[in-house]
């Protein structure tokens, strides 16, 4: 689920529909087809010092794949809400193969964590959620996923590189063009990663002498955790933990870009779960309520950063985070009573919102930073509580 590709999206079918295949793709390319792309690109690798031999076994017979674009364009997953998501990503069985493995690779898990400062409990989270502990990788040929979305014009620098970094693993003898299937955007491995961060970031754990992300599960979460300490990870500090809040809290304060010591936190009435003190010290933290005032409350520590730039969608980060507090022992989130708000209502409201002047970006039914930015504005400019999540009460104020 690297970056959003976990899930299969819903109107794929819809979208093959009134999404062109390379014609259009073309436009961005000077008019090359497919074929004259592709070789360009083989010209490009070559004087980047890709081999003949890896440019001849990795390209010869890749096609464009109108139906990865297709996925790439129709993405519909993250429009759910933290409780509607997260019900179906925190099951038992990640649960309970998460403790089983926790417990059988304790010496690794502990090794991991001296060496890079992430615990085990965070790295098996994302195992689970991205490929359910290696068992679905993906069955993608990633070198027909990256150049098809390298030709697209939707990310075409991006998945170039990509793909530029994939001849790169294979040059290097990680490996090789036929072993590399995976997710449809072309993420590889048991914990989903990109080729760029694959080549740059993976370590060889297991000491087999290749850094293979796809069979060894020890170079796969060893890497994890070598990524997540580049992004920023701090060992020894928290990541999330579930709060109770004040029904009088200055709602503008709840917002994850904002960050204030807990000892502040403490001053606005806000208390651990089981309702003790939150320790009075300067540790700070944002106040995160992924479904408002009424959903569940957390405090997002400075390590929960480091979840959204694994990915960038809230609402997976959110649940990445909060299931690796249930592998470290934490109790099932308080529900609240918050209700969650459906996708054609935030498409109505984003367009409502961009008629006001707000920029929201891509009408999608996503709650992501812009439209959430918009809705605390529009909160605050009516009078109701600022917590940056949308009502059918805001939603009829603003028509």
């Amino acid at each position: 689920m690297r970056r959003g590709s976990a899930a299969a999206a819903v109107v794929v079918g819809l979208l093959a529909l009134v999404i062109g295949g390379p014609a259009s793709a073309a436009s961005c390319h000077g008019g090359a087809s497919f074929a004259q792309w592709l070789d360009a690109f083989r010209a490009e690798a070559a004087q980047q010092g890709i081999s003949q031999a890896t440019i001849k076994s990795a390209l010869s017979g890749v096609q464009y794949d109108q139906s990865v674009v297709n996925r790439d364009r129709g993405q519909g997953v993250f429009s759910q809400s933290f409780l509607e998501f997260s019900d179906r990503m925190v099951n038992s069985y990640r649960l309970q193969n998460g403790a089983k493995h926790l417990s059988s690779k304790k010496q690794m898990f502990d090794r991991i964590e001296q060496q890079y400062g992430v615990p085990g409990p965070v790295l098996v989270a994302f195992w689970s959620l991205e490929t359910d502990f290696g068992a679905n990788n993906g069955d993608f040929r990633t070198l027909n996923a990256l150049a098809s979305l390298a030709y697209d014009c939707r990310r075409p620098d991006l998945f170039r590189e990509h793909l530029m970094a994939a001849l790169q693993i294979i040059d290097h003898g990680d490996l090789t063009a036929a072993e590399m299937r995976g997710a449809w955007a072309g993420e590889l491995g048991q914990t989903q990663f990109l080729p760029k961060d694959y080549m740059e970031t993976a370590v060889d754990f297991d000491g087999d002498g290749k850094r293979n992300l796809i069979k060894s599960s020890a170079d796969a979460l060893a890497s994890s955790a070598a990524l997540l300490r580049k992004h920023g990870w701090r060992p020894g500090e928290p990541w999330l933990e579930e709060v109770k809040v004040p029904a009088n809290l200055p709602w503008q304060e709840a917002d994850i870009a904002l960050q204030y010591p807990r000892s502040e936190w403490a001053r606005f009435g806000v208390t651990r779960i089981n309702g003790s003190a939150l320790p009075a010290d300067g540790l700070s933290a944002s106040l995160l309520l992924p479904m408002g005032k009424d959903g569940p409350a957390f405090l997002a520590y400075p390590n929960f950063q480091v979840y959204l730039q694994w990915n960038r969608s809230l609402v997976y980060a959110t649940t990445a985070a909060y299931l690796a507090t249930r592998m470290a022992g934490a109790p099932k989130v308080s529900r609240g009573s918050a209700k969650p708000f459906g996708r054609n209502e935030t498409i109505a409201l984003q367009k409502a919102l961009s008629a006001r002047g707000y920029h929201v970006g891509k009408i999608d039914g996503i709650l992501g930073a812009n439209t959430r930015a918009a809705v605390k504005a529009e909160q605050i400019r009516l009078g109701l509580p600022a917590d940056s999540y949308p009502t059918a009460e805001l939603l009829q104020k603003m028509r």
